[in-house]
């Protein structure tokens, strides 16, 4: 179950990021996070801790529970 959630909040951040047309390169410089750090979150190989999910939210304009209320 756990890799599912990882998966789908992934997808979710992908689907975001994508809508406002940003790069993975651009999306990571703009939260400051390393882009193959954020490929691996997008792709759900990574247990990211709070604070960067928070970095995430806020990077894309958005809450925390905005970002999880469609997983």
């Amino acid at each position: 179950m756990t890799a599912d959630l990882l998966i789908r909040l992934g997808n979710r951040i992908r689907a975001l990021r994508k809508k406002r047309g940003w790069t993975q390169v651009e999306f990571a410089e703009k939260v400051g996070l390393d882009r193959s750090f954020l490929a691996d979150v997008e792709r759900g190989k990574r247990n990211i801790s709070i604070l960067n999910v928070e970095l995430i939210a806020e990077g894309l304009t958005i809450t925390l529970s905005q970002l999880f209320s469609r997983l």
